[in-house]
């Protein structure tokens, strides 16, 4: 699976304009994730389409980036990220998205977009979900 990552100006609109485009393919976005720092900020996503939102973003002139997702799931309880992420960092795996997709009964599962898959659910092992 794949994550979506658009950067965009840090102004009023711009999440609507990139929701818009995914919804008028009648694409669901299953979760999503934004930021903003000074005058720049970033949506991350994951729809139902990947195909599809490629289209519907390069339809209306919406620059993205994909990268794939290792879905992780932890415990609901401090210090499972700092963990989660420190054998990331140990196993020299970058990560440029994290989103949740489920939380519920003392777990968190987070959808993280990397540069490296397989090095980081070797790096992940137990914590990584089958089928992701």
């Amino acid at each position: 699976m794949n994550g979506f990552i658009i950067e965009c100006a840090n102004k009023p609109g711009e999440i609507a304009r990139v929701s818009e485009a995914i919804a008028a393919k009648g694409i669901n976005i299953a979760s999503s994730a934004s930021l903003a720092f000074g005058d720049r900020g970033a949506v991350g996503l994951l729809t139902n389409d990947e195909q599809g939102t490629r289209k519907a973003l390069d339809e209306a002139g919406i620059g993205y980036r994909e990268v794939e997702v290792v879905s992780v799931s932890l415990p609901d309880k401090p210090g499972t990220l700092a963990d989660a992420s420190r054998r990331l960092a140990d196993a020299g795996v970058n990560v440029e998205l994290l989103v949740p997709t489920r939380i519920g009964g003392g777990e968190v599962v987070l959808a993280a977009g990397v540069e490296n898959a397989v090095a980081a659910r070797d790096a992940l092992k137990e914590l990584t979900t089958v089928g992701a």
